[in-house]
């Protein structure tokens, strides 16, 4: 699996991870000129939530937790980009939230998703 597979693999299995949560996807890999988000979704609730999930994919953990290679200059990255998208979507007054899910690929059974709620 190249690299390329692997990231959109990833990005299916994270996907899947929140539908089977009963979130709805809004968008996947949106872009703009300053960045990509890789998931927005709605959180259901009383109050849903709009939550923007950057995903990380490994095959391995020799370099860590794919959740561990999200920097703070990501962190301050997916900030701007949510409020771009937040303006772009007219969204202005949502709730929002960012999430990590760290992917882990195995060649013997299913991936291992690791959600993280509110990393910033």
């Amino acid at each position: 699996m190249d690299r390329a597979q692997v990231w959109h693999a990833g990005e299916d299995v994270a996907a899947e991870h929140l539908a089977g949560l009963g979130w709805r996807i809004v968008e996947r890999n949106w872009r703009c000129r300053a960045g990509e988000l890789d998931i927005i979704a709605i959180e259901p609730g009383p109050e849903p939530v709009v939550v923007f999930c950057e995903v990380k994919t490994r095959r391995g953990t020799a370099f860590g937790q794919p959740v561990e290679a999200i920097t703070r200059v990501k962190l301050a990255k997916l900030r701007e980009l949510s409020l771009l998208w937040l303006r772009a979507a007219g969204h202005t007054g949502a709730s929002l939230r960012i999430d990590a899910i760290g992917v882990l690929l195995s060649h013997q059974g299913p991936a291992l998703v690791d959600h993280r709620r509110g990393i910033c």
